[in-house]
């Protein structure tokens, strides 16, 4: 089965706003710079949108030198992608791991925007994170500061399908992937084993399960009680104990590698 890459995302700083990007370069974690950033509360445990909506608010803007962070009404924190800092624990889920702190600017700008003592850490690229080996396997993969896997792929057929369910259509954004594709069934995803895109190997490995963020409006921070809802009312998984649209993937090879928006992924199918 062959798809086409019709759009591709980075997420520099975990639950801000996304960077839609015409090419890619693909890591061992994913896609560069992918969840590299992330907000930590004063005890170094992470903050996302489930907590603080108006983090969808934050637009990162990453240069080759500087990470520029933008919020309405905010003066620009701008700080250097090679700023060193000081080594700090963070949490991230149940995972407890050494990060690099930004420094004292960078602190006063999250805290003043998410209205609590707040830190901005970078991943340590020293540090190995391990995916869940119950779904990842014998992979060897691991993340960075995504919840638990490097790559999110949702395709465009399952958002239209979705949306004929819903009164007011909703936008890709709310569901934050990494890939999209197009040219495939609705929720044929869901039985893709492999993507090879040129060199570039995929696997698919665990539905994704969703949860508020996706009901928050990207735009304006608002939360209803959709895409939930519906979702709820055909997508339940049972097993995994939540809604689920789109698919969690790891690279299994092809780190180094370019992907850009409108090349072949052929897909394999999972027997």
């Amino acid at each position: 089965m062959i798809a086409t890459i019709a759009g591709l995302w980075v997420y520099p700083v975990k639950s801000c706003r996304g960077t839609p990007m015409p090419a890619a370069l693909v890591t061992e974690r994913g896609l560069a710079h992918d969840r590299e950033w992330m907000i930590v509360d004063s005890a170094g445990r992470f903050i996302s949108q489930r907590e603080i909506p108006r983090l969808a608010l934050i637009v990162p803007t990453l240069s080759e030198a500087t990470l520029t962070l933008t919020a309405p009404g905010k003066p620009a924190l701008s700080i250097p992608v090679d700023r060193s800092g000081e080594p700090v624990s963070v949490t991230i889920w149940r995972d407890s791991i050494v990060a690099i702190d930004q420094g004292e600017a960078a602190a006063r700008w999250v805290s003043a925007w998410t209205g609590c003592n707040a830190r901005l850490v970078r991943f340590d690229p020293g540090v190995r994170r391990a995916c869940n080996a119950a779904y990842a396997g014998d992979t060897g993969a691991h993340t960075a500061f995504a919840d638990g896997y490097p790559l999110l792929v949702v395709s465009e057929a399952s958002l239209a399908d979705l949306n004929l369910r819903l009164d007011t259509p909703l936008p890709l954004n709310r569901f934050r992937p990494n890939i999209l594709l197009s040219g495939i069934e609705a929720y044929d995803e869901d039985h893709v084993d492999e993507i090879s895109i040129a060199d570039v190997r995929l696997r698919l490995v665990k539905l994704c399960t969703r949860c508020e963020i996706t009901t928050t409006d990207q735009g304006t921070a608002s939360r209803g009680a959709e895409p939930l809802a519906t979702l709820g009312s055909y997508r339940m998984n049972e097993t995994l104990g939540g809604v689920t649209f789109g698919v969690n993937a790891v690279v299994l090879s092809g780190a180094g590698q370019e992907i850009r928006v409108g090349d072949a992924a052929r897909c394999s199918l999972r027997f």
